[in-house]
């Protein structure tokens, strides 16, 4: 599956409808949720029909697509079902019990409640809420799909502004051309001084996107502060101060984003393997002295995109235990022990000296070669990458 964004560039009478309707669409899922939390037991049958009934009894829902109302009780659905399925697996921690939500920002059409232009540069919703059509901006061409293989059009509301996404059944790796192989293998030793290293005895720096402007958005975080007053609606600046605040952390991520996409290309292009740790990111976050500097690196969004490229382009990517990788010697085998604070890796065995990420980065790729017969990570026990890309992002990727 592919997702295909657009930026559009809504009149505020269109602005209005579009809000009106993620709020809808806010409200059908948070009262399905709340039928299915009065009537524990009832299923995706008896959702449907409750759904049904809110159309009959509220105007403004009948208002909104009836497809758009269903995708709203599938998310309940989905997460009701994820719940489930933690307690079932019996998953250390909260479970995932289904929240109601307040700050909805996607409204989600199936196949039906808009239609594509001739030229395919405009899109036209055609419910009753009065949204109408929008020019659609961007880089992709839409000539090149059938209608038949959009499968949801989403309106998302960001920061800076609104987009459409058209999700599209392809296969990534219908869309690229074979690599020739390179013949090459490399490890890869994720850390927080360094971005990575790997066992060729590369090093990529750290950008650190967050740090970088952690200034600028504290200034804008006080700003908005200063604007905010308890027990009173809130002024026209204070909105204005929240969305500066929020497009600056947007920026940030967005920048981390495609720096991981990059590396992470750039790794799969050269190497037909890729051995990575398996690092527990979940778990290290809750060290508070290094859960902003680990949140920062983006680990976890470098692996899935890792995975995603790797499945794309039919590369091996093999995620190995981290147990030891740094202490273990990757001359003669023999456990060196060491702090955090030594950077250089000198065994007293055989008199091998090297840094220690790149140390670590060849015991992850002799690790992963001695594994290689299990193929893709997701073999050895991990989800699909598509999967988990998708869940992680909230939409379906393709590039």
């Amino acid at each position: 599956m592919f997702v295909y964004e657009y930026r559009v560039n809504p009149k505020p009478q269109q602005i209005t409808a579009i809000d009106e309707a993620i709020r809808t669409a806010q409200f059908v899922r948070n009262k399905v949720l709340r039928y299915w939390m009065d009537n524990r037991g009832v299923g995706k049958t008896e959702m449907f029909r409750y759904n049904t009934l809110l159309r009959k009894q509220f105007k403004f829902v009948d208002e909104l697509n009836c497809h758009a109302c269903q995708t709203a009780v599938e998310r309940v659905l989905r997460a009701v079902n994820r719940f489930y399925s933690n307690c079932q697996q019996q998953i250390p921690g909260k479970k995932g019990y289904p929240k109601f939500k307040k700050d909805t920002r996607s409204v989600e059409y199936k196949v039906s409640g808009w239609k594509l232009s001739e030229n395919r540069k405009h899109i036209t919703f055609t419910d009753k809420k009065g949204i109408g059509s929008l020019k659609l901006r961007g880089s992709r061409d839409l000539n090149f799909s059938q209608i038949e293989q959009i499968k949801r059009v989403r309106i998302l509301r960001r920061a800076d502004g609104y987009y459409v996404q058209f999700l599209v059944q392809l296969d990534p790796r219908d869309t690229v051309k074979p690599l020739i192989p390179s013949q090459k293998a490399v490890g890869i030793d994720l850390g927080i001084k360094y971005f990575l290293a790997d066992s060729q005895g590369n090093i990529e720096p750290n950008p650190q996107f967050y740090r970088q402007g952690e200034r600028r958005l504290s200034r804008l975080n006080r700003q908005k502060s200063k604007k905010y007053r308890k027990g009173q609606p809130q002024s026209q600046n204070y909105h204005k101060a929240r969305q500066r605040y929020a497009r600056k952390h947007l920026k940030v991520s967005r920048q981390r984003e495609e720096f991981v996409k990059r590396v992470a290309l750039r790794f799969i292009k050269s190497n037909d393997l890729v051995a990575y740790e398996d690092l527990n990111v979940k778990g290290m976050v809750k060290n508070r002295r290094l859960a902003k500097s680990i949140s920062d690196a983006g680990w976890s969004k470098f692996r899935q995109w890792l995975d995603y490229f790797g499945y794309k382009y039919g590369k091996i990517t093999i995620a190995v235990a981290p147990h030891n990788t740094s202490k273990n010697c990757s001359n003669c085998g023999n456990k060196v022990q060491k702090s955090l604070s030594n950077r250089t890796h000198v065994c007293p065995h055989c008199g091998f000296i090297e840094d220690r990420d790149i140390n670590a980065a060849i015991n992850i790729l002799q690790k992963g070669l001695s594994t290689v017969g299990h193929t893709e990570s997701y073999q050895l026990g991990e989800s699909d990458p598509l999967v988990s890309l998708e869940q992680s992002c909230g939409v379906t990727i393709g590039l």
